[in-house]
């Protein structure tokens, strides 16, 4: 009877292993379907003569060394910025740190397209700081991208850079003191390698988030094509999809080696035992510079937000800005009321179902260990080498002529795989932390694994489960590349307005829809940061 019932508990977990085995290899295979069949539709519409005919246009090599030196550039600019402005709010004990940190952040609340207009209402032939001092010239061109690029892109170097100062080891710097070595040695020695593999990180993905964005340089780029723009030109405005794809297709190349860079450089990371913090500077003058630094950054990153409140309240750009609400009432008018539902509900959904699909993904690899695991793991992140322009396009030559084009579903499904890997990743880390022989002992007191999630692993994750819906319903608010091929008149997303109000020469409403979007987004932030503190 024993050994009966030893081979019973035996094929049960056996059945139990294969069960949960089938289960990740199925999420694995929804995934990769889901990032990568698209890709193939795009790639079979490179045949002989859209190649020929992108390659032997007159803008193609234009447009390729335009990308490349914008992104160049623009990387070089940003991560030397952002670097300075970690190591000043980091390093030093400078006050107002938490009002610094959400000054800074505040670009990565409103679309790309929004950095662009900006710089036009501030710098623009009618600019208001063109007008103010007089100045000649215009931001259009290779300056503006530049310009607008590192707006956009400088928050997300700085958030890279601080993680990773945030918690250096202070040891090796006490070692130093101690030995008497001067503070540019111990800069050259310690600090840059301990930041070389961070840094070839950051570098990569700015460099992609810049080279593959096409809201700035539509807005600023005038006769400067990039690649980006050239290939949202092909496909709004002529519907060339095979056009289209060759310039997809050259977006990709960058953006593959950031991902694996970024994975490998992930996988070999977190191997450093921090056993004390690093000291902070205390001295006046490191302080003083800090606070001017820190100072003009902040004042430079409120600039354009400051510039589109004056445009939606004033009366008549550039004549009259006398303070009116007309504006905001005829952007209304214009249906931007029901694009921002349209928005909001996306957004929602996107977050919700997101979520839960990134929980139990993170649950299978990291609490539920097999060969599997790791297939899953890598599935789960593949969208993160996908820019958000190419998956539109791939999900157009997808999902045209079935029941789910031109709805909502596509929309939500286009955002949820679009942002899922960075909330994966989230919740992998979170889970990979919490004792590993839960189950074990849940399982010796006859606590089911549903029970386990539900009561032990969800109330100890809710800080991160919050974090993750927010990540979901900010960028699904404001993006502008996944969905800009596939929304339709009765679905599209209020962030697509932006560039059909400035075309028509209408930005005072465009500076409105971008407040929308910002207002939506710190609320959002505001209700997370509020119920995250009542969790703890």
């Amino acid at each position: 009877m024993n050994q009966n019932a030893t081979k019973q508990k035996e094929s049960s977990k056996t059945f139990k292993f294969a069960s949960s085995d089938i289960t990740k290899i199925c999420l694995s295979l929804i995934f990769i379907a889901l990032v990568f069949l698209p890709l193939i539709k795009m790639f079979l519409y490179l045949d002989s003569e859209s190649i020929s005919k992108a390659v032997s246009s007159p803008v193609f090599v234009e447009a390729i060394c335009n990308s490349l030196v914008s992104a160049l550039l623009g990387t070089v600019i940003t991560v030397v910025l952002s670097f300075a402005l970690a190591i000043a709010i980091q390093r030093t004990k400078i006050r107002f740190k938490g009002i610094f940190g959400i000054i800074l952040t505040l670009p990565m609340l409103i679309p790309s397209i929004s950095s662009g207009m900006g710089l036009i209402i501030l710098l623009g032939n009618n600019g208001l700081i063109t007008r103010l001092f007089g100045l000649e010239g215009n931001i259009y061109g290779l300056k503006g991208i530049i310009i607008g690029s590192v707006i956009y892109s400088f928050p997300v170097a700085y958030l890279m850079l601080a993680d990773v100062i945030r918690y250096e080891d202070g040891s090796p710097y006490e070692a130093a003191e101690v030995l008497g070595i001067p503070k540019i040695k111990q800069f050259f020695s310690i600090t840059l390698p301990y930041l070389r593999k961070p840094l070839i990180s950051v570098v990569f993905a700015i460099f992609t988030l810049i080279i593959t964005d096409y809201g700035v340089p539509l807005m600023v780029g005038g006769k400067y094509k990039t690649v980006a723009t050239v290939m949202y030109q092909e496909v709004i405005g002529q519907l060339d999809f095979g056009k289209g794809a060759v310039y997809g297709s050259l977006l990709l190349i960058p953006a593959v080696i950031a991902f694996i860079i970024d994975f490998l450089n992930t996988d070999k990371g977190n191997s450093t035992f921090v056993t004390k913090p690093c000291k902070q500077s205390d001295s006046k003058v490191i302080k003083t510079v800090s606070y001017t630094y820190c100072g003009i950054v902040a004042f430079l990153t409120m600039l354009p937000i400051v510039s589109f409140i004056i445009l939606a309240f004033a009366n008549k750009y550039p004549t009259d800005l006398s303070f009116t609400f007309k504006n905001i009432a005829k952007t209304f008018d214009l249906k931007a009321g029901t694009y921002l539902l349209n928005s909001v509900i996306i957004a929602i959904l996107s977050a919700l179902i997101g979520v839960i699909v990134a929980f139990t993904s993170a649950y299978l690899s990291a609490r539920m260990k097999s060969p599997a695991s790791r297939f899953l793991h890598l599935s789960s992140m593949t969208s993160a080498a996908i820019p958000g322009v190419v998956l539109g396009l791939s999900y157009v030559l997808t999902f045209n002529k079935t029941p789910i084009y031109g709805t909502l579903i596509i929309l939500v499904l286009v955002n949820m795989i679009h942002f899922i890997s960075s909330p994966y990743l989230m919740m992998y880390n979170s889970l990979s932390k919490i004792n590993e022989n839960l189950e074990g002992t849940a399982q010796t007191l006859g606590v089911s694994r549903l029970h386990l999630i539900k009561d032990v692993l969800i109330p100890q994750c809710k800080g991160t489960i919050f974090e993750m819906f927010s990540y979901f319903f900010v960028n699904c608010m404001m993006t502008i590349s996944a969905v800009s091929f596939l929304a339709s008149t009765a679905n599209k997303p209020i962030s697509l307005m932006i560039n059909q109000f400035e075309a028509q020469a209408q930005i005072e409403y465009a500076a409105v829809v971008s407040i929308l979007i910002l207002v939506v987004n710190l609320f959002i932030k505001a209700v997370v940061y509020m119920v995250k503190r009542k969790a703890h």
